[in-house]
């Protein structure tokens, strides 16, 4: 049996090792004016102040938020200066931790003074240091995002498949769960069901290192037999040269993902091979652009190996070893389809009418029609037909479930193909999540030309499409490390790509 593995253990602050989020809910309150109440709570406990204060503000505008913000600052580090109490088991569980020398972080929706002050207190009650601390001021983006927990572990240089992470509020819980991490769920207020990947407990007594160990066994066991599956599409910026020690930090991103199966495009020929054997991952390479690693073994390859620089390639891969009974296969599926004429340049700087925009389409549409006709023939050898199947890629188009005022040629096939856009099933209103993944270096159009100097619209045009078939989107994700400079000064970027990733994690 393999030796379980326990790279680090990654722990909220608030109302998981220190019961603040009493405090919080008294600094609200005042704050406030009016006693809160049930209906209040997912926009109190587990968010960032500024998110509170936001919703406190209502209509208000930016000012309002602001001044509330501060107050909420004040209250509650009042508060917290006063004295802490902390949960049961937490010192304990940090002394045996560091006992066995696994790395701890803190990974908090607080402001960094906030969780300074009870750094402070833990380390004055005995507690040991933590090798990391990452606040709300830390990330571009907070809790429920998995920025903060991504960012733990890239500081720690860890994968967050072997790594715990300790919460205590269901915005938390998603926030951890989206970075790849197991979670220990300790509910302090709101009820957190049990879930694949996730333990619930009622207190950290008796909480040991090797019962966290067990939890990241039991999680990749899961994955390694089928219970879920992480997927990534992800265009390399032609293979990342772009940027210096690209090779090394796409291996960053693709680790930092949690990804189980990640489709490429944009390969520069070598990239897929190089990745997979750093990786120790089954790989397949088509043509000079398009690639897929997958950490579950490969047994069937589709599609054209000499693809072009657009098309479409598959594999289908076995989700467990030989020795699992009744171990299931999914055919996954990378496209790119070709850049130009680009929609959303015609829609937001050149003004052209839907009729026009449709009919520009008409290459893509093709390209689109072609991959559709390759996996449903792949589809039908080699069993029953029923497996999954699962298409990413750049399809350089806009989706008609965004920008409703154009009937989008693309993702309108897809649809009628049986496809279903992972990421708006998970992120039904566009306005709330846009999920842009063009660009995070282009804030202004980067070309010469009559468009050159305005600015770049952002848009989703990257995807993970599934048929339905056996699987369900338990989470769906844009993915952008650290925050890039923009172009042309890109080669010191964390992130090695023009392109912001898509990973979508499913349930079978």
């Amino acid at each position: 049996m393999p030796v379980p593995v326990l790279h680090a253990v990654l722990f909220d602050m608030d109302g998981t090792l220190v019961d603040t989020e009493g405090l919080w809910w008294e600094a609200v309150e005042h704050v406030a004016g009016r006693v809160l109440t049930e209906a209040d709570r997912p926009e109190v406990l587990g968010r960032a102040v500024e998110d509170t204060a936001a919703w406190l503000a209502g209509t208000a505008g930016a000012a309002e938020a602001d001044r509330l913000a501060a107050a909420l600052h004040h209250e509650f580090d009042t508060r917290v200066r006063g004295g802490v109490e902390v949960r049961p088991g937490a010192l304990d569980l940090l002394a045996a931790l560091a006992r066995d020398g696994v790395p701890t972080a803190l990974v908090t929706a607080s402001p960094r003074p906030v969780a300074d002050t009870v750094l402070a207190a833990l380390g004055a009650l005995g507690a040991p240091a933590f090798a990391v601390s990452v606040t709300a001021d830390d990330t571009e983006r907070t809790k429920p995002e998995p920025d903060p927990y991504l960012a733990a572990c890239r500081a720690l240089g860890v994968e967050p498949a072997y790594c715990v992470a300790v919460e205590d509020t269901p915005t938390g819980v998603g926030s951890a769960e989206a970075a790849g991490c197991a979670v220990l769920a300790v509910p302090s207020v709101a009820p957190i069901p049990p879930a694949p990947g996730r333990t619930v407990l009622d207190s950290l007594a008796e909480v040991t290192p090797d019962r966290l160990r067990a939890m990241t066994h039991q999680s990749m066991t899961e994955r390694q037999e089928g219970g879920r599956l992480r997927v990534m599409s992800w265009n390399l910026w032609l293979g990342g040269a772009f940027v210096d020690d690209h090779r090394a930090k796409q291996l960053a991103a693709i680790r930092a993902s949690g990804a189980d199966v990640v489709g490429l495009q944009e390969t520069g020929g070598t990239a897929t091979k190089e990745l997979a054997d750093a990786l120790g991952w089954h790989h397949h390479t088509a043509g000079e652009n398009l690639g897929i690693l997958s950490r579950h073994p490969i047994v069937a390859r589709f599609g054209d190996p000499e693809v072009g620089f657009y098309g479409a390639a598959g594999v289908r891969i076995r989700l467990g070893g030989p020795e699992t009974p009744g171990a299931r296969e999914v055919d996954v599926w990378t496209a790119h389809l070709h850049y130009t004429p680009y929609g959303p340049y015609e829609a937001d700087l050149d003004g052209l009418a839907a009729a026009e925009l449709v009919a520009h389409e008409e290459v893509r549409r093709g390209q689109l029609a072609d991959a559709l006709d390759r996996i449903a023939a792949a589809s039908a050898t080699g069993g029953d037909g029923v497996r999954p199947v699962v298409l990413v890629g750049d399809f350089n188009a806009p989706s008609h479930l965004d920008r409703t005022d154009v009937p989008w040629p693309v993702s309108l096939a897809a649809e009628a193909a049986g496809l279903r856009d992972s990421y708006r099933e998970a992120h039904p209103d566009p306005v709330r999540a846009p999920g842009h993944t063009w660009s995070p270096v282009h804030p202004v159009h980067p070309e010469e030309g009559a468009h050159a100097g305005r600015p770049e619209p952002q848009d989703r045009i990257d995807y993970v499409l599934h048929d339905g078939r056996g699987l369900r989107v338990l989470d769906s994700r844009t993915l952008v490390l650290g925050t890039p400079t923009p172009w042309p000064d890109v080669a010191a970027n964390t992130w090695p790509s023009d392109h912001a990733a898509v990973v979508t994690t499913f349930a079978l």
